[in-house]
């Protein structure tokens, strides 16, 4: 939200390109989360949002940035952001990487 909220005030001329792609990429973080969670019975799926959940957030991170360079935010509050985006990603790696604690289980008997 706090993107979105940013993002009110860059320029018209925005609208259509950085504004437009700083809000898709930070609100796709968290619908690709949510994706994922839903689909924790199955590994691949599971892990596939997750890793769709952390490009989105290194994408925003480079909107930021872009954000940043170009006077819309103000440096202070883009390295807040881009460190928190940074967090952010650092969990959805560790749940990458211990899926089995995430996963559902199949259900199924092994022989």
């Amino acid at each position: 939200m706090q993107i979105f909220e940013i993002s009110k005030k860059f320029p018209k001329e925005e609208t259509y390109s950085l504004t437009d792609q700083i809000r898709c990429s930070s609100r796709s973080v968290c619908s690709n989360l949510a994706e994922a969670w839903r689909k924790r019975r199955y590994e691949a799926a599971f892990v596939s949002k997750l890793s769709d959940s952390e490009g989105e957030a290194a994408e925003t991170q480079t909107w930021v940035e872009f954000s940043v360079r170009c006077g819309y935010i103000d440096r202070e509050h883009g390295k807040t952001l881009f460190v928190e985006y940074d967090e952010v990603i650092s969990m959805l790696v560790a749940m990458i990487a211990k899926r089995h604690l995430w996963v559902m289980p199949s259900g199924r008997k092994t022989k």
